[in-house]
């Protein structure tokens, strides 16, 4: 169901959580000098891993590929600098699997760096004139070798969504710029540095999808990435529009309807109702893999929080360490007690900060031992606030419970699967019940 407010098209339910993007909105792109080392993971996307390609020893280049998908629901994976392979190991993602990850040794001397690394991966021009010279499945194909997954934190290989259906076509390109997560800007700061290549990309996948509308929905907090893609979209039929600030905007099912009005239904895809959706860091990494024939080895995090000493947004190479991370924006200050993979609505605590960044690593997120004190866990008092939250209609509560107690049969009958794990529901509960953990170990109780 769409609603209105105050003009604007959103969806029912949800909430607004403190933004706490005044941290790092304003601060640039830096380039992350080339760490001695990373680990490429082998898993960085939903769907089958990928096969280890290269042997201990191999000297490799920056996009060479080390990791070959050998499913169609997968992705495979790069060298981000150049360097010698070293034997495969095995780390435990923020998430909690267990992933076999390939390290790469630093060379002393790294081809790409500083300006001339962000210009290689943002800067220069976008061309619009030609793309259709581009075959659909040579777009596809080409985010495929590219190794492209979703950059917005599902991590879902781009190719299968760009992949044309003429018997279920699309209407609607949704481009998501929402960046609704509170702290992450590593969208918005690509939004305003980098707004051409973001429409040439969307360009690019309207003719890979078929897609008769392109739709760029940014939230109105961020007016300066609303003007700058609207500057970028001139000449194009590609239509920009403000949101209405609210969390989860961005997700695929929330965006679907507060865009189009199209509702998609439980267990199934935006496709199911003729959408696709796109983040704006996905379209930018299509864009350069098609264009310039460049593999996906770098991405945007921004590393915020209370407990950091500097905030920043950074280019990174993929599988470089959160340690690296927190070294260079000042390590961590006296009031940091725990260190989060994203965002806090959605994110995962981290561990162990040896763990390396993955192509769904949006930012990392230190917080602060007031920000965790709000959070000890009571008894449920069974108000419903997180009923009348759930975008989904779905009763959290019920599915925690069912997930705590080991009650398949109960997590069954509430639609624990259909879950998206937005975090609504515990941000809202005034007994700080870990509700999205519960949901979590259900998944996999049920799996």
């Amino acid at each position: 169901m769409t609603t209105k407010t105050a003009g604007q098209a959103t969806f029912a339910r949800g909430v607004h959580p403190p933004e706490e993007k005044y941290l790092a909105e304003e601060l640039p792109i830096e380039v992350l000098p080339a760490p001695n080392e990373v680990r490429i993971s082998l898993l960085q996307h939903l769907g089958a891993p990928c096969e280890a390609i290269v042997a201990p020893k191999q000297d490799v280049a920056i996009g060479d590929k080390v990791g070959e998908a050998s499913a169609f629901i997968s992705a495979p994976v790069h060298a981000s600098i150049d360097g010698k392979t070293a034997r495969p190991t095995v780390t435990t993602l923020p998430n909690g699997r267990h992933v076999p990850v390939i390290p790469i040794k630093a060379a002393d001397e790294q081809s790409l760096g500083g300006q001339a690394l962000y210009d290689d991966v943002l800067g220069g021009s976008w061309p619009r004139d030609g793309l259709d010279r581009y075959e659909p499945a040579e777009i596809a194909k080409a985010a495929l070798e590219a190794g492209i997954v979703g950059l917005g934190g599902a991590a879902f290989p781009s190719h299968v969504k760009l992949a044309r259906n003429e018997e279920r076509p699309i209407e609607y390109l949704l481009v998501n710029g929402c960046e609704c997560e509170p702290y992450l800007t590593a969208d918005y700061r690509l939004m305003i540095e980098a707004p051409d290549a973001i429409i040439t990309g969307a360009l690019l996948a309207q003719h890979a999808t078929g897609a008769d509308k392109v739709i760029v929905g940014i939230e109105d907090n961020k007016p300066r990435a609303i003007e700058a893609i609207n500057n970028a979209a001139g000449g194009t039929v590609i239509e920009v529009r403000s949101l209405r600030t609210k969390y989860p905007q961005g997700a695929e099912r929330q965006l679907s309807v507060a865009l189009v009005g199209r509702e998609v239904p439980t267990g199934g895809l935006p496709l199911d109702v003729g959408v696709v959706v796109h983040n704006v860091g996905t379209i930018a990494a299509l864009v350069r893999a098609v264009l310039r024939g460049k593999p996906l080895t770098h991405r945007i995090v921004t590393v915020t929080g209370g407990g950091i000493n500097k905030p920043k947004n950074l280019l990174v190479p993929i599988g470089v360490s959160y340690t690296e991370l927190i070294d260079f924006c000042g390590g961590m200050n006296e009031e940091a007690v725990r260190v989060v993979s994203g965002g806090p609505m959605m994110g995962f605590t981290v561990g162990d900060l040896s763990t390396p960044v993955t192509k769904g690593t949006s930012g990392v997120t230190v917080l602060t031992g007031e920000d965790v004190r709000k959070a000890s866990e009571t008894t449920c008092i069974r108000c419903g606030r997180c009923l009348d939250a759930c975008p989904l209609r779905l009763v959290p509560t019920k599915m925690a419970l069912a997930a705590r107690a080991g009650n398949k049969e109960v997590a069954r009958r509430f639609y624990l699967t259909a879950c998206v794990e937005c975090g609504c529901c515990a941000y809202v509960c005034p007994a700080s019940i870990p509700l999205v953990q519960l949901i979590r170990t259900g998944k996999v109780m049920l799996a």
